[in-house]
């Protein structure tokens, strides 16, 4: 497997926030999206076996916990993630994946929490979701839409509302998109779309969903890594 980075930290994002995870981040992506944060993902990184990843996931949580494999996109890399994550499961780990939905998910084990990110408008990655994957969709998983503008909340909303997410899935999830380059101050500043507005948006549509921040970029310095 090609890994960026492992650590631990707590979760920022999804309905499990705030809970001490171990993150597997995988390197290499196929989207390229506007605000991505995680840019340093794309390339490099280094060659490690599943037994070398487990290895270190046990070692920052050796009493099993939560653990978050994500990227880029893991399932660019499916034949080893999907067996990776079928090891953690039966070491007694809850497993996160993150994901755009761009992927087939399919193969993806039923009792991964799957946390998927379908892609808005201003993105610049629309269209990117295959639809065929809702079937794959368990009441356990997540959809999680990152909200850069008012286009693409209403997408996010209609989205939820055409596919009849919130009877689907545990979560849906707006989160507004921070900015790319955010650094130093860590408050809604970064914002692409303030989060009041965004609840109030969804407070008149009486949007089945929650608002979601990335709590740990309000913790820590925005542009830090690894956290």
């Amino acid at each position: 497997m090609q890994i960026i980075e492992i650590y631990k930290s707590l979760q920022g994002e999804s309905s499990y926030t705030g809970l001490p995870c171990v993150f597997v981040r995988l390197a290499g992506c196929n989207l390229r999206c506007t605000w991505c944060d995680s840019e340093y993902t794309f390339k490099g990184g280094q060659r490690m076996t599943l037994d070398e990843v487990e290895s270190e996931v046990r070692r920052l949580s050796p009493n099993g916990g939560l653990v978050e494999v994500t990227g880029g996109e893991p399932l660019l890399q499916e034949r080893e993630v999907v067996l990776l994550m079928e090891r953690l499961l039966v070491a007694g780990y809850t497993v996160l994946l993150e994901t755009s939905g761009e992927r087939p998910l399919e193969s993806v084990p039923s009792r991964v929490v799957k946390v998927v990110d379908v892609k808005c408008p201003d993105s610049g990655e629309p269209g990117t979701f295959r639809i065929e994957n809702l079937k794959w969709l368990t009441p356990s998983d997540e959809v999680k839409f990152v909200i850069a503008s008012r286009r693409d909340y209403e997408f996010a909303r209609d989205f939820a509302e055409d596919h009849g997410l919130s009877a689907r899935v545990a979560s849906v999830i707006l989160s507004p998109a921070f900015r790319k380059d955010a650094a130093g101050v860590r408050d809604v500043s970064h914002c692409l779309v303030d989060p009041q507005q965004l609840a109030e948006w969804m407070l008149a549509d009486g949007l089945k969903a929650r608002l979601g921040l990335q709590v740990h970029k309000f913790i820590w310095e925005p542009s830090l890594k690894g956290v």
